[in-house]
């Protein structure tokens, strides 16, 4: 199993949205909830984070590679096929 980095926002209106994914799939999925996942604020974390090559949040990452980044208009729907991708992911082997 890989670790999951979430970089979000809390002012974030699509973080707010990968989050509501993360406890929906978490709820449908319990295999979901094993995965190592780190939550990374930004704003709290910004030297962390600027150590990493995204733009926009929210952005994941599975095993260090950038599995997902969100752009303007996205859909929940979207986001959380996204979010749903990135956990696949990080469960394989």
């Amino acid at each position: 199993m890989k670790e999951m980095l979430l970089f979000y926002r809390d002012d974030c209106g699509y973080c707010h949205k990968a989050h509501r994914a993360l406890a929906e799939l978490f709820e449908e999925e319990p295999a979901y909830r094993a995965v190592p996942l780190r939550l990374v604020d930004e704003v709290k974390e910004a030297a962390y984070a600027d150590t990493f090559d995204y733009y926009a949040v929210p952005t994941i990452y599975v095993d260090g590679k950038k599995r997902f980044e969100a752009h303007i208009g996205m859909s929940y729907e979207a986001i959380r096929a996204e979010v749903k991708a990135a956990l696949d992911a990080a469960l394989k082997d």
